[in-house]
C-alpha cells in the first residue's frame, strides 16, 4: 500500500487533482520557483567555499603574512615573534622584494613579489611544486602556476628589470601557495642580488594562530605582532580571510540576492499551498461529508488532501531542480574560471536535499487545512455544504453599503470579510509579488550604478593618449588557474611573448597640444601602472594622476579624494588585506622610487581579486601620464574637438577620441537577467495565487451571482463586483510590499558588497525615486487585477439559469 492509498482513495486523489486544474498549476509553479532558486543558492554556496578550504588546509596556509622592515627588526627578533601567545606555528624570516621583469622581447611583465626560500616545505605555507624543481642557486626562479603558459615555461628566461646590467633569471619550476604568500621564489642570495640593484628588501614572516576565523581575531593577532617589535617595523600584513574572500567572491556575490528570491519563493509556496488546500476544503465540505458517509476514515481524508498538494508540487519540484541547474551554469562559470576543475552543475546532495526539504514544506503547509477536513463531522459537512457561516461579514456589508459607490462595488468590497483567511492569502500573495518587483527594480538599478561607478574615465568627453589607439594591443586572456592555485594573487597569466611596445609620444608635447586647443574646459593626466606595496604580495595596480582628478575619481566610502602629494586612496579590500585604516601610512614602490603615502580615502571598488590604489603622480618623479582625460566647454562638440586634436597629436605619436559609453560587464548582465527571470516567476506565481482565490470565491458564490443577475445586474457590473475587492487588496498589498521590497534591497545589497570585500556607497543604495515607488505600489493592483480578470470574465458570461441551479 503506498503513501496515498490505492483503489477508492487513489481515485479520490486523482479526481481532486484533475478537477482543480488551476490550483494544480498554481502549486506546481510555486514549488518550481522556490526549488529553482534554492538549488541555485545552494550550488553557489558550495562552489564558493569548498575548493579554497581544501587547498588552504592541505598546505597549512598562513593566517597572517607579515612584512617587516629589516632595519628595525632583526632576524632573531622576528623568529622570537613565533613564540607569542596564540601563535601555533610560524615560518621565516624570508627576504622579500618586488621587481618587474622584462621578457626576451622587451615586454614588461607584471610586478612580482619574490621571496627567498631554501625549499618549499615549512611549518607554515607548504608551497606545492606543480612542475620542474625548486631554485637551488642564484639565477634560478620558481613562478606561481598562474604564469605558466605557452610563452612562459620551464627553461624560459627573462631579465630582472630593463636595466642594462640586470641579472638574467631562468624559470626552473612552477608552484602554488594557497595562502598567496608570493608570486615567485628564489634563493636568498638571489634576493640579495636584486637588493644590490636598488630593489628594496623586506622580511617576510608567516604565522598560524589558534584564533583566526574572524576579522576581529585577525586584527587582534596583528596588534600582537605590531606590539612585539619597534614602532614602524611592521610594514604590512595580509589576512587569510581576505585571500579566501578573493578566491570565493566569483560566486559569493550572487548568493545573497539568489537566496532572497529563494526565501520569497518558499514563503509564497507555503502561503499558496495552504490557501489552495484550505479553499479545497472550504468548497468541498459536502464532498468530504459524503466521503465520510461512505466509509472513508479521517486519516484517509487527511492523506487525500495532502496528496492533492504533493502530486503537483512533486512535478513542479522536478522541473525546478532542472531549471535551477540551468540557471546556475552562467554563475558557476566564474567559479570554474577561478578553480579550474569545478563542475558547472549543482552538488549532487543539493539536488537531493532541496527537493526533499521542499516536499516536506509543502506537506506541512497542506497538513493544517487537511487536518481540518479530517476533523469535520459527517452530518455537519453534508448539511453545511458550500454555505458560509451565518452572519459572517454582514457588518462589512452594512458599513460599506453606506459609501457613495455603485452597489456592485460596495457589495464586492465586503466579500473579503466573508472569507477572511482566503482574503489574507490573496493579500500576502500580492504583497510578496510586489516585494519581488520592488526588490528586482532596485537590484538592477544598483547593479547598473555599480558598473558606472567602476568606469570613471567614461565621464570625460575626450581621451587623449600618448600612443596611437591602433597600436594598443588587447591584453592576453588569463589562463584559468587550477584548484590548488585558486588563491594566487597574480592578476596576469599566459603572458604573450613577442609583444613589442608601440612608439610613445612625448607626454609634454601631447599636453601642450591639448592645452592649446580651443574649447577645452578641464583635463587631468593619468597613468595606469603597477607598483609594489609593503605587506602585499604580488603586484598592485596603481592609477597615478596629474592635476585635479576629482572629476574622474571613484565613489568614496570614507575620507576624501587625493588633493596632492603624499596621499593615496585605497579600496576597502586593501584596508582589510593590510590591516590598515584611513589615516595610516603605507610604503609604495614604483620602479625604483619609494614613497610613504598617507591613506586619505576609502574607495568603492569591485575589481575582484586585484588591488588598486590611487595616488598623485608627483610622488614618483619618473612617472609620466599615458592618458589625458578632457572635458569640453558647453556648446562644443566632443567629436569635433577630438578630431581637431587628433590631427595635431597623431604626428607626435599620440591619438585622441571621444570616450565610448560605459558597458555593463558580463557578471552584472548575468545577475540582471537572473533577477528579471526570478521576478517574473514570482509575479506569475502571485498572479496565479490571486487567480486561485478568485476562482474559489466565484465558484462558491455562483448562486449569489445568479440571483444578482436575475434582479438586473449587467455583465459589466458583475465584473466590477468581482474586481472591486481584488483591487482593494492590490492597493493594500502594494502599500505593504513596496516598503518591504525597499528594506530587502537595503539588506541584500550591503550583503553582496561584503561578499566582495567592500561596503556600498549611497549612489548604489539610493536608487529609488518617489515616482518610481508610487508606480511600484501600483504594481500590486496590476498583479491582483490581472490575476482576477479570467474568473471575472467567466462570472460575467455565466447564464442566470445555470448559476441559479448551481450549488
Amino acid at each position: 500500500m503506498n503513501l496515498f492509498g490505492t483503489g477508492a482513495l487513489g481515485r479520490v486523489v486523482r479526481s481532486g487533482v484533475g478537477r482543480r486544474r488551476v490550483q494544480t498549476v498554481v502549486i506546481a509553479v510555486a514549488a518550481m520557483m522556490a526549488v529553482a532558486s534554492a538549488v541555485v543558492a545552494g550550488s553557489l554556496m558550495v562552489a564558493a567555499t569548498a575548493p579554497f578550504d581544501h587547498a588552504f588546509d592541505k598546505q597549512r596556509g598562513a593566517h597572517i603574512t607579515a612584512q617587516f622592515d629589516p632595519a628595525k627588526a632583526s632576524a632573531t627578533r622576528l623568529a622570537e615573534t613565533g613564540k607569542l601567545a596564540g601563535v601555533t606555528a610560524s615560518a621565516g624570516p624570508y627576504p622579500s622584494t618586488a621587481f618587474r621583469p622584462v621578457d626576451r622581447s622587451g615586454f614588461r611583465m607584471p610586478t612580482l613579489t619574490l621571496v627567498g626560500r631554501s625549499g618549499p616545505d615549512g611549518a607554515v605555507d607548504r608551497v606545492e611544486p606543480k612542475s620542474g624543481r625548486w631554485a637551488r642557486k642564484p639565477g634560478e626562479i620558481v613562478l606561481g602556476t598562474s604564469f605558466e603558459g605557452p610563452s612562459v615555461e620551464i627553461g624560459s628566461t627573462f631579465k630582472a628589470s630593463d636595466a642594462a646590467d640586470a641579472p638574467t633569471l631562468t624559470v626552473v619550476g612552477f608552484a602554488v601557495s594557497a595562502g598567496g604568500s608570493a608570486d615567485a621564489w628564489a634563493t636568498s642570495a638571489q634576493v640579495d642580488a636584486l637588493a644590490s640593484q636598488g630593489h628594496p628588501v623586506t622580511s617576510q614572516m608567516l604565522y598560524r594562530f589558534d584564533s583566526a576565523s574572524t576579522k576581529e581575531q585577525i586584527l587582534a593577532d596583528r596588534a600582537k605582532l605590531a606590539a612585539s617589535v619597534k614602532s614602524g617595523a611592521l610594514l604590512g600584513t595580509r589576512s587569510w580571510l581576505d585571500t579566501k574572500r578573493a578566491a570565493d567572491q566569483g560566486a559569493a556575490a550572487t548568493v545573497p540576492f539568489v537566496t532572497a528570491f529563494g526565501v520569497l519563493g518558499i514563503v509564497m509556496s507555503v502561503i499558496i499551498v495552504s490557501s489552495v488546500i484550505s479553499g479545497a476544503v472550504g468548497t468541498g465540505l459536502r464532498r468530504i461529508g459524503i466521503l465520510k458517509a461512505i466509509g472513508f476514515t479521517p486519516r484517509e481524508i487527511v492523506r487525500a488532501y495532502v496528496a492533492q498538494a504533493l502530486i503537483p508540487a512533486g512535478a513542479g519540484i522536478a522541473v525546478g531542480v532542472v531549471l535551477g541547474n540551468l540557471l546556475a551554469v552562467p554563475l558557476l562559470a566564474d567559479t570554474q574560471e577561478m578553480y579550474g576543475t569545478v563542475s558547472l552543475s549543482a552538488a549532487w546532495w543539493v539536488d537531493v536535499a532541496v527537493p526533499v526539504a521542499a516536499l516536506l514544506v509543502v506537506g506541512l503547509a497542506a497538513l493544517v487545512p487537511a487536518l481540518r477536513a479530517g476533523r469535520l463531522h459527517t452530518v455537519e459537512a453534508i448539511a453545511v455544504g458550500r454555505a458560509p457561516h451565518t452572519g459572517r461579514g454582514q457588518w462589512a456589508h452594512r458599513v460599506l453599503g453606506r459609501l457613495p459607490l455603485p452597489r456592485p462595488v460596495t457589495y464586492g468590497l465586503a466579500t473579503p470579510f466573508t472569507h477572511p483567511v482566503r482574503a489574507l492569502a490573496m493579500l500576502l500573495a500580492v504583497a510578496f509579488g510586489t516585494v519581488a518587483a520592488t526588490f528586482a527594480v532596485g537590484l538592477t538599478s544598483s547593479l547598473s550604478a555599480v558598473g558606472a561607478s567602476q568606469d570613471p574615465e567614461s565621464r570625460a568627453a575626450v581621451t587623449v593618449t600618448t600612443v596611437e589607439l591602433d597600436d594598443i594591443a588587447p591584453p592576453a586572456r588569463p589562463e584559468p588557474p587550477t584548484v590548488d592555485d585558486a588563491a594566487s594573487p597574480s592578476p596576469v597569466s599566459g603572458i604573450t611573448a613577442g609583444t613589442s611596445r608601440p612608439e610613445v609620444a612625448d607626454p609634454a608635447k601631447v599636453r601642450a597640444a591639448l592645452k592649446s586647443e580651443a574649447g577645452l574646459k578641464s583635463y587631468y593626466g593619468k597613468l595606469q601602472t603597477e607598483v609594489a606595496v609593503a605587506g602585499v604580495s604580488g603586484s598592485v595596480r596603481a592609477d597615478l594622476y596629474e592635476g585635479d582628478s576629482r572629476s574622474g575619481g571613484y565613489d568614496l566610502l570614507s575620507g576624501h579624494w587625493i588633493t596632492g602629494k603624499g596621499q593615496v586612496v585605497v579600496p576597502s579590500r586593501f584596508l582589510e588585506r593590510t590591516g590598515t585604516k584611513v589615516g595610516d601610512t603605507v610604503r609604495v614602490t614604483y620602479e625604483k622610487e619609494t614613497a610613504d603615502l598617507r591613506i586619505v580615502g576609502e574607495s568603492f571598488d569591485t575589481s575582484g581579486n586585484e588591488l588598486e590604489i590611487h595616488a598623485d603622480m608627483a610622488n614618483f618623479p619618473s612617472a609620466e601620464p599615458s592618458t589625458f582625460l578632457a572635458d569640453v566647454k558647453s556648446g562644443v562638440s566632443a567629436d569635433e574637438f577630438a578630431a581637431k586634436l587628433a590631427a595635431v597629436v597623431r604626428p607626435l605619436g599620440g591619438d585622441a577620441t571621444t570616450v565610448p559609453p560605459s558597458e555593463q560587464k558580463g557578471v552584472i548582465l548575468v545577475m540582471d537577467a537572473m533577477a528579471v527571470l526570478l521576478t517574473l516567476m514570482l509575479v506569475a506565481v502571485a498572479g496565479l495565487g490571486v487567480l486561485n482565490s478568485v476562482v474559489l470565491d466565484t465558484r462558491q458564490r455562483i448562486h449569489d451571482l445568479g440571483i444578482c443577475k436575475a434582479i438586473g445586474m449587467s455583465p459589466r457590473q458583475t465584473i466590477s463586483l468581482v474586481l472591486a475587492p481584488v483591487t482593494a487588496i492590490g492597493v493594500v498589498g502594494g502599500l505593504i510590499g513596496v516598503p518591504a521590497g525597499y528594506a530587502l534591497h537595503h539588506v541584500v545589497m550591503p550583503a553582496m558588497g561584503r561578499a566582495v570585500g567592500t561596503r556600498m556607497p549611497s549612489s548604489v543604495l539610493g536608487v529609488y525615486g518617489p515616482a518610481q515607488l508610487v508606480l511600484l505600489g501600483m504594481g500590486g493592483v496590476v498583479i491582483a487585477v490581472l490575476g482576477a480578470l479570467v474568473p471575472a470574465g467567466w462570472a460575467a458570461k455565466a447564464r442566470t439559469a445555470t448559476a441559479l441551479r448551481t450549488e
